[in-house]
């Protein structure tokens, strides 16, 4: 059974890891309904989105190679350090240090305390509203080669929220850059991109870990809910972000709204444990 709980997870995590609706979330809640009951586990979520982030790696094959020749090349004088490329190189870095700088320092409240369904079902409704609100008031004029440095790292503040379930690293990331102007696919295009070192490294960080810890599945177990994430999120990826082009993200507003609604009456009447 665990097999099958795994592999259903793994769905999960590709199916919602780019969309704006928490999939640490989306793990949480559905860990609650399957036969045993139980927290995936903030190790078992940070592994598995090694699988939908190696989606993204390849989806942005080409960007990403040419990002980093250019980055090596400005190190060494042969490309000019205001090519755009170049800056995307230090953007991405730049906007990693927020997540990994709380990460570490709230590792403990990110294992146990922000996993309650209470803030889970809390966080899901206000940043609901909130990129509701930044979908609105955005001016959604500016594309990526126009982004700034204090943007970046603005950008990387808000992936950092997501460190707490509910939030969302997409839905955090879209939100900031909705409210700075950027237009839809430009945000969510920057925040893959600066997902790649955050994900990677936290998920080997905890695979590290699950080497001393035994956790509710097995390294295989988790090894097969990562490859099915990959397969499902590289299917995502692409329809994501034609989807949010012409259609804006006002489905996924209601749908968050609804689930952290939802979540407090499960709560509220005992069906499941916070």
């Amino acid at each position: 059974m665990n097999w099958i709980e795994a592999a259903f997870l793994g769905l999960v995590q590709g199916i919602t890891e780019f969309l704006p609706v928490s999939s640490s979330a989306h793990l949480r809640i559905v860990g609650e309904f399957l036969p045993n009951a139980q927290d995936p586990g903030a190790a078992f979520t940070a592994i598995t989105q090694l699988g939908t982030e190696t989606a993204v790696v390849v989806f942005f094959w080409r960007d990403i190679v040419r990002i980093v020749k250019a980055w090596f090349g400005s190190l060494a004088g042969k490309v000019p350090r205001n090519d755009p490329d170049v800056r995307m190189g230090w953007l991405v870095i730049l906007g990693s240090v927020p997540i990994v700088v709380l990460g570490l320092l709230f590792q403990d409240q990110i294992e146990s305390t922000f996993r309650s369904m209470w803030i889970v079902a809390t966080m899901l409704i206000v940043f609901g509203l909130i990129l509701a609100i930044a979908e609105y008031v955005g001016r959604q004029s500016r594309e990526l080669p126009e982004l700034t440095y204090r943007h970046g790292i603005l950008f990387g503040l808000a992936q950092a929220l997501a460190l707490v379930p509910g939030v969302s690293r997409s839905g955090g990331t879209i939100t900031a850059g909705l409210l700075m102007g950027y237009t839809r696919e430009a945000a969510a295009r920057y925040s893959f991109l600066l997902a790649i070192p955050a994900v990677f490294g936290s998920g080997v960080f905890q695979l590290v870990k699950s080497y001393d810890e035994q956790g509710p599945f097995t390294l295989p177990e988790t090894a097969l809910a990562t490859l099915v994430a990959f397969l499902v999120g590289f299917a995502i990826i692409g329809w994501f972000l034609r989807f949010v082009t012409t259609r804006g993200y006002g489905l996924f507003v209601w749908y968050r709204i609804l689930l952290g609604v939802g979540l407090y009456l499960l709560l509220g009447f005992g069906v499941i444990s916070a």
